[in-house]
């Protein structure tokens, strides 16, 4: 697939400096371009690169000043970061095709059905009573339970599995394996020391523009719906308990979990490996910092936070530098109790 710069320019609103009729064939990192790439300035501590860079152009911020001659075509544009992606989002449309049509086999139960343009892929299975919106692609091995939604543009890749009742926005993305509106984890403990399993009737909504990551688990709530809300985006390996809801532009990094009956506000961060404990809640814009563990209701927006139980940033950063220093610390303890014990002594 190749573009001119001025095409490009012209897809990402942007300013042409140099030659615009060159053409682009590939995108790369701005170390590592070469001849016919494209690549992208946003973070000033990679700005060395676009001096030497062999990418025949650069996308940069409208704000960028050269401090020296680039041999680079410049495309500046109101955020690099952002720019690019939309390039690599429409690289990726024309170098994937539009796939449409229904491969064999495959399956659809009665009284569902499909909008227009859609694509089921071979080995994918869809129940009774579904819905599926228009340009909607279900890969070949996925699997939908009765009573399903999706909405319009939605992507279901291979082998995901989603069960009943569940309901998807529009321009939802699922990638691989991952399972949706399973069995919350909620067990009776008995008298005898057994546990009773206790029915699981609630579903998952997943609302518009959520993206959900592979081998992700999102639990169907006990009663009513585990809830993501608009935008949010769920990395690989997050584990999603029964009765959760996950803010609007939230975002989850790999290997987290939030247990049962949490709620999670608007625009939060989440980063990899953070446990969540059940039956609390997140204020907005919370920042929580990676294999960090949150064990209790955060009610102060804007926070960030790190560490086991999580606490305040700067906190939690004081307290490892004290760490650091524990065995200096021990040492002229040690010496302060020998000079006391001679001291005595005499």
């Amino acid at each position: 697939m190749k573009f001119t710069v001025s095409e490009i320019a012209q897809m990402l609103n942007g300013t042409v400096v140099g030659n615009d009729q060159i053409t682009i064939n590939s995108a790369a990192k701005i170390e590592e371009g070469m001849p016919g790439c494209i690549s992208f300035l946003a973070n000033s501590k990679y700005e060395h690169h676009i001096y030497t860079t062999q990418s025949s152009a650069v996308i940069v911020n409208k704000d960028f000043v050269p401090k020296k001659d680039i041999p680079a075509t410049l495309i500046y544009v109101d955020n690099a970061y952002t720019a690019f992606t939309i390039l690599l989002e429409e690289y990726q449309k024309r170098l994937a095709g539009i796939k449409t049509g229904v491969e064999q086999p495959s399956f659809i139960g009665e009284n569902s059905e499909t909008g227009e343009n859609c694509y089921r892929g071979a080995f994918s299975y869809i129940g009774k009573n579904c819905v599926i919106g228009k340009e909607v692609k279900i890969y070949p091995q996925a699997w939908l339970g009765d009573g399903v939604e999706v909405g319009d543009y939605s992507v279901i890749h291979p082998g995901v599995k989603i069960y009943d009742n569940t309901v998807i926005g529009k321009n939802v993305t699922i990638f691989a394996n991952t399972v949706i509106g399973s069995d919350g984890f909620g067990f009776a403990p008995q008298a005898d020391g057994s546990y009773k399993t206790i029915p699981q009737l609630g579903n998952v909504i997943i609302e518009d523009n959520v993206s959900i990551g592979a081998n992700a688990t999102i639990d169907c709530a006990t009663m009513g719906s585990t809830i993501i809300r608009q935008g949010a985006k769920i990395d690989n390996l997050v584990q999603i308990a029964h009765n959760v809801e996950i803010g609007k532009n939230t975002v989850i990094a790999a290997q987290s979990g939030v247990s049962g009956s949490t709620t999670i506000g608007e625009q939060c961060v989440i980063a990899g490996q953070v446990g969540v404990v059940g039956h609390i809640t997140v204020a907005n814009n919370t920042k929580v910092g990676a294999q960090s563990g949150l064990a209790k209701s955060i009610k102060k927006e804007g926070l960030s936070l790190s560490g086991s139980p999580a606490r305040d940033l700067n906190e939690h950063l004081r307290s490892m530098a004290l760490v650091r220093r524990l065995p200096e610390l021990e040492e002229r303890l040690k010496d302060l109790e020998r000079k006391q014990e001679t001291s005595d002594f005499q």
